[in-house]
């Protein structure tokens, strides 16, 4: 675990405005009162570890648009449930490694 928040913080040192990824962006853009910049990039950082940037859009897309997410989860096609498995586990990946507090 600290060879994680190692790296984390390594990447925080370079990560700006100009290497903003697409969940961060979205996460940014998103309006949410939670949303700040520091989450927003620990946000991107587990989308760097946890999913490819194909899946990265696709999470952005989701974050600007949550009935997307509602219509990808309740989807029969093949894709979009391994593409939903890759989200969640993303999402609770992120929910530990980015808790506040």
């Amino acid at each position: 675990m600290k060879w994680i928040l190692a790296i984390a913080a390594c990447a925080l040192m370079g990560a700006g405005p100009a290497s903003a990824g697409p969940v961060e962006s979205a996460c940014l853009k998103s309006g949410s009162s939670a949303a700040n910049p520091a989450l927003c990039v620990c946000i991107q950082q587990v989308a760097d570890m946890t999913l490819s940037s194909s899946d990265q859009k696709m999470a952005a897309r989701l974050i600007k648009d949550p009935d997307k997410a509602q219509e990808i989860r309740a989807s029969d096609n093949d894709r979009h449930e391994a593409f939903w498995l890759r989200y969640k586990n993303f999402g609770e990946t992120a929910e530990s490694f980015c808790a506040q507090g």
